[in-house]
């Protein structure tokens, strides 16, 4: 997605910024691991493909995608109003990347009909902590609470963005928050239930659990510590 092509997002345990060709070289590398492949349900890429990838998700209007850098070392109240592309998301400060994927939201009591302007969509939440030192230490929580809280911030820009795309009238509401999560993986399962989302169904055939958050107005309820959103900068840069 455009929307948060210029912006990062700041917290004491985090910092987010846009994916952004000069994080692909790391982020292939951790893709490279067949755990981190089997975790996330990914196939393994090329790195030309990797690349292709990173382009097609900053042109997609359904992906919004942030990669998860170690918190800025100090942001005084009246600090820098940017983030210096290349620096505080340097290889050496990447921990991962969080995701938001958006599909038309399909009511089971009502007969499926494609050629229909959903009226309603759902957002599906996927986050990835690759770097080993970095899991179990509350960094996930306070990743998703940010994400979460810029997605309501930023909710009408994010859906006018995608109506725009698909040539819709009016753009849709959010109907509902999911997340898809393997099994086995307890700590993920356990941070998005402390955050009020609940199992929906059984395992599914991919071994997977469902969660759901259908109170939207949960998605506010926890402001992560030192909350801020920042110009990304790209001065002198032509990388991207």
């Amino acid at each position: 997605m455009r929307v948060n092509q210029d912006t990062a997002v700041s917290t004491s345990k985090a910092l987010l910024v846009p994916y952004d060709c000069r994080h692909v070289l790391t982020y292939h590398a951790w893709m490279e691991d067949p755990a981190i492949q089997q975790a996330t349900a990914s196939e393994r890429l090329t790195l030309e493909e990797e690349y292709e990838n990173q382009a097609s998700w900053r042109a997609s209007h359904d992906k919004l995608t942030f990669i998860i850098c170690q918190p800025l070392a100090h942001l005084a109240d009246d600090g820098p109003p940017s983030v210096r592309a290349g620096e505080a998301d340097a290889p050496q400060q990447m921990v991962g990347d969080i995701n938001l994927f958006l599909y038309p939201y399909e009511d089971e009591d009502e007969e499926y009909n494609p050629l229909a302007t959903p009226e309603f969509c759902v957002a599906e939440v996927d986050i990835m902590i690759a770097e080993r030192e970095h899991r179990g230490r509350g960094i996930g929580r306070a990743v998703v609470q940010a994400f979460l809280q810029y997605t309501s911030r930023h909710l009408e820009g994010i859906m006018a963005e995608y109506a725009e795309d698909k040539d819709m009238p009016t753009p849709p509401g959010l109907k509902r928050l999911m997340a898809k999560i393997n099994q086995g993986n307890a700590q993920s399962i356990a941070l998005f239930k402390s955050l009020g989302f609940e199992q929906e169904g059984e395992v599914n055939y991919f071994g997977e659990v469902k969660l759901v958050l259908r109170r939207l107005d949960q998605l506010t309820n926890e402001v992560p510590e030192g909350y801020s959103e920042l110009l990304y900068s790209r001065e002198e840069d032509n990388h991207d």
